[in-house]
């Protein structure tokens, strides 16, 4: 649905300033993990730069809940899922150029947790691409700490205090005080004293205890100022969470034992209206702000009442560091030393120029966390991410009988005039284009790789004993025929043979015999296995290349489309795929990787042992490296070698298939599913007019196909035996992803029939009756 967006804004801001040119988005930026989980492939589906901004990290979480000790992992998995979420942060890291933090905290503690991150090798290719070095294909994600932005133009410090009220007359009476002040002021004895002012709910981290114990402790601290204490909003103790009421309870302890009472207060009720006015009150009484949280990720309550004229104390561990280095208004102290704690603030009450200096300071610099202030840091970011954008939308050859309503209508695409081998070897020449390629650079490349598939053709067809004439009228329909057909049956259900493919292939085109006859439907092949083998299969299973409009092979890194002169040239390459899906892209770097990972497998086997698994070089392409798995109970999970290459700081797409017995490794933004939203960009085949046949099983990009706005037919009884079950060694179960309620999923009968099938179809409203 957003990429459907996308591009009908594209449309309309085209026609609008882009002289009738599709205006791309020049950046997507994802928030939290599920939105980053979308926008990453949204990136790859539109090859548009992303950015990321985690908020909350899934393992910082996970850390937390195991140390409370209340839920086991798989507990915690259950409850909120949390491994599936991780794996989205991991995918927005794979995949983002910028990952937005608030603090260099985050970056050091908490996205260092991940796959993905490490600040050790991000230093170093950074290093390295600033001396124009090679990275051996490895790719890091950038991590700028940017400070949320705030609205500071309606905040008026309060410039007055307790003894020197400006009296009011009859023109300008004094306005009277908040309710939420004389809600405080009761716990006083002197309320005029100096208000050390805490604000955060009553949670162990937050640390208040150890507030109360150090103010107790510090008589001269007790004589100068007072302690206030918002805790949220609470109603009986006895009905709080069991960690919130010990806490509260701790501090009432407290309270008790070194007799605060008159200096303390705690009301019970606030309104979030009121905290504009608390923070007031404090600086009315020349008072300080204290967040003493065992660690604290931000502290965005630091900048609010830097924001009202209140000097602070913070805690020295996360994002307050980076805070008062920039407002330089206040002092820093060790949350766990009580004196540490009680001595600064006894120095800012007790020094009454230094206070004024600190708040100084903070109004001075609070303009940093302006929110014009972060829009213009965060705008020079996106203006430094090299462009992307569709390749195609980049030539000046146009089309004048465009008959669609797909953006791309005006552009051609060149590599309909290449034929392509079926020999299956690797074309060498068709290299992988560098990150730190201008555009010029890599327009060049493109042309060369045209100018190469073509020769490679020509090696291949030679080397395999195929004669065949050029058709120099190969491109006269320009278009593949699926722009034309109204709906799209894509069958992409996953077997270990290809002998398997034939009943479930020809069930379907039964299913929709007159719509297909008509030529109103179209069909789309989507596989694990190579063109050749497909080639292979067609031929022997009866059928021909022109009963489909297009062949995703190789788990998704390549694509064809039937050729109008099937007999001498049955497929065409979509180039533009390539250079589509190309982003992060290893190449030899990522296969030597591979090739080590493949050799500390194989060491592990015993002496008489056939090579555990070993590179298929034969079947291998320029983005699909391919690998045979022969003993498949030796090699690791899937997740393990994903984690693997993440943590080598390899961006690509690891997929178990045909059952468990080979391993593809593809671009990272790669798949399948990411090659349909390809067709939709485009050619406009439009998704919602469209269904996906798969088994209750498949290869390990199979959640992929499920969900979204096209529909599925889930044939029952196919890919269910164990041998099938690829997705048990997964982070997460299939479960946790699948929308088995969702209307736009139907599962056939087992053993069903064509009728059958036309029934499931009828019941998605594909087909009429």
């Amino acid at each position: 649905g957003a990429l459907n967006h996308i591009i009908q804004m594209s449309k309309v801001l085209g026609e609008q300033i882009g002289s009738g040119h599709p205006v791309w988005p020049v950046a997507i930026h994802g928030h939290y993990a599920d939105a980053g989980d979308a926008a990453a492939l949204l990136s790859g589906a539109l090859n548009v730069p992303m950015l990321f901004t985690g908020h909350s990290l899934g393992r910082d979480k996970l850390e937390q809940l195991l140390r409370q000790s209340r839920l086991s992992k798989d507990e915690i998995n259950k409850t909120y899922k949390i491994m599936r979420r991780i794996e989205a942060e991991e995918l927005s890291l794979d995949a983002s150029e910028i990952v937005i933090t608030s603090t260099r905290q985050e970056i050091e503690q908490q996205w260092r947790l991940y796959d993905g991150f490490d600040p050790v090798i991000e230093r170093k290719l950074r290093a390295r691409i600033r001396r124009n070095v090679s990275c051996y294909g490895r790719f890091m994600p950038r991590m700028v700490v940017m400070p949320p932005g705030m609205e500071f133009h309606h905040i008026v410090p309060h410039e007055g205090d307790m003894d020197g009220e400006t009296e009011g007359n009859e023109d300008q009476p004094t306005s009277p005080d908040p309710p939420i002040w004389p809600e405080i002021v009761r716990f006083f004895t002197n309320p005029r004293k100096p208000m050390i002012l805490a604000l955060a709910r009553p949670d162990p981290k937050k640390n208040l205890a150890t507030l109360v114990e150090a103010f107790g402790e510090c008589r001269p601290l007790r004589e100068l100022a007072n302690l206030t204490l918002i805790m949220g909003n609470r109603g009986d103790v006895d009905e709080m969470s069991s960690t919130n009421s010990s806490v509260l309870l701790s501090i009432l302890k407290l309270i008790d034992k070194y007799d605060l009472y008159g200096q303390v207060a705690y009301p019970k009720h606030h309104k979030q209206s009121d905290v504009p006015d608390i923070y007031r009150l404090a600086a009315k009484t020349k008072g300080v702000f204290i967040n003493p949280a065992v660690i604290e990720p931000f502290g965005l309550t630091l900048i609010e009442a830097a924001a009202y004229g209140l000097p602070i104390v913070a805690t020295k561990n996360g994002g307050p560091v980076d805070i008062h280095r920039a407002l330089d208004n206040g002092l820093l102290v060790d949350p766990h030393d009580q004196k540490s704690i009680a001595d600064a603030l006894l120095k800012l009450v007790a020094d009454k120029q230094l206070w004024s200096k600190c708040r100084q300071n903070g109004l001075k610099n609070i303009y940093l966390f302006s929110w014009p202030e972060h829009c213009k840091t965060y705008l020079s970011r996106i203006a430094a991410c090299k462009l992307r954008q569709p390749w195609w939308q980049r030539s000046d050859d146009g089309d004048e009988n465009s008959e669609s309503d797909s953006p791309s209508d005006s552009l051609r695409d060149i590599s309909l005039n290449l034929k392509f081998s079926l020999d299956g070897e690797k074309n060498e020449g068709s290299g992988n284009a560098d990150s730190s390629l201008e555009f010029e650079d890599r327009k060049i490349k493109l042309e060369n790789a045209v100018l190469t598939w073509s020769k490679g053709f020509q090696k291949g067809t030679q080397k395999a004993g195929v004669t065949e004439k050029a058709d120099t009228n190969i491109t006269a329909g320009k278009f593949p025929v699926l722009r034309r057909r109204k709906n799209i049956i894509v069958i992409a259900v996953d077997f270990g043979a290809i002998s398997d493919y034939s009943d479930s292939i020809r069930k379907i085109f039964d299913a929709v015999e007159k719509e297909r006859t008509e030529g109103s439907i179209g069909f789309i092949l989507a596989t694990s296995f190579t063109l050749s083998e497909v080639h292979s299969f067609l031929i022997s299973g009866g059928l021909s290349p022109s009963d489909f409009d297009a062949f995703i092979c190789n788990s998704g890194s390549d694509l064809y489309y039937s050729s109008l002169n099937s007999e001498d040239n049955p497929f065409v390459v979509d180039l533009y795929y390539h250079s589509h899906i190309e982003y992060r892209w290893g190449g030899e770097g990522l296969r030597k990787t591979l090739i080590r990972w493949t050799g500390s497998i194989n060491d592990k086997k015993g002496e008489n042992e056939e090579q555990i698994v070993t590179e298929d070089e034969k079947i291998s392409t320029n983005y699909c490296y391919a690998f045979k798995v022969r003993n498949a109970g030796k090699v690791p999970p899937v997740k393990e070698i994903r984690k693997l290459m993440r943590i080598q700081a390899h961006r690509c797409h690891v997929i178990y298939c045909q059952n468990g017995n080979k391993i593809n490794v593809i671009p990272v933004l790669a798949s399948r599913s990411q090659a349909l939203r390809y067709l939709y960009l485009r050619w406009g085949v439009d998704l919602s007019k469209m269904v996906v046949f798969v088994g209750e099983s498949g290869d390990t990009d199979y959640e992929g196909l499920l969900g979204g706005i096209h529909k599925s037919v889930i044939l029952k009884g196919v890919c269910s035996g164990p041998t099938n079950q690829l997705h048990a060694n997964r982070t997460y179960p299939l479960s946790d992803v699948l929308p088995i309620d969702s209307p736009n999923i139907v599962q056939a009968a087992e053993e069903c029939s064509s009728a059958d099938l036309r029934t499931s179809l009828l019941k998605l409203g594909f087909i009429k009756g």
